[in-house]
């Protein structure tokens, strides 16, 4: 029986939404390798200080949205920045089993208890309870802990849910009626609870 593992990109940046609408498109357009090589690396449509960073970005957005279906790159590419956010944040939930378990507790917690922010401590305190689940978190450094936190809160504060990185204040979050769309009609009811979970109620 394999050992269960959360496999997690959350160090690979937030929603890079820009960059995801990049690779929205070349999804769309079915790209082959040489023409993914070529965006991504020859003409730098990511606008990456090097091709290393830029490979590596595209890489995990690529592994992110392949997980979606054509709907999704749809409304990344073509988009206002508020629904490609949405729809960047679907991505990144679909990904990282991480991300989805701290939304459905640390944050739903939260707004059940009408909270009026998060704290830093409190994604190193869902790690330590998740290493109990998969023990090769206890073998990540600390600074990559830290780093992954950063990058939670940030995809956080990027969708709406939190005010900013600064304060980790929360803040309500309407769902667009495109992206309750994408999801039911993808079956995606885990992912769209992540979503509402800012009207959360212990009802």
């Amino acid at each position: 029986m394999q050992e269960f593992s959360y496999d997690s990109d959350l160090i690979g940046g937030s929603l890079l939404v820009r960059e995801s609408r990049v690779i929205a498109e070349l999804l769309l357009d079915q790209a082959d390798e040489d023409a993914w090589r070529q965006a991504v690396q020859d003409e730098n449509r990511l606008q990456k200080r090097s091709a290393a960073t830029a490979k590596r970005q595209a890489g995990a957005l690529r592994k992110r949205l392949e997980r979606l279906d054509q709907p999704f790159w749809r409304a990344i590419r073509d988009g206002d920045d508020e629904l490609a956010t949405q729809v960047a944040f679907v991505a990144a939930l679909e990904r990282n089993l991480l991300l989805v378990e701290f939304v459905e507790t640390v944050v739903r917690d939260a707004f059940i208890l009408q909270a009026e922010k998060l704290e830093q401590y409190q994604w190193l305190d869902f790690l330590e309870d998740r290493s109990q689940r998969d023990p090769a978190i206890d073998a990540w450094t600390e600074s990559s802990k830290k780093k992954m936190g950063q990058v939670v809160f940030r995809i956080l504060a990027e969708v709406g849910l939190l005010q900013s990185t600064r304060n980790l204040r929360l803040q309500h979050m309407l769902v667009r009626p495109e992206v309750n769309v994408l999801l039911e009609d993808g079956r995606r009811d885990r992912i769209k609870a992540c979503l509402k979970v800012s009207s959360a109620n212990p009802a």
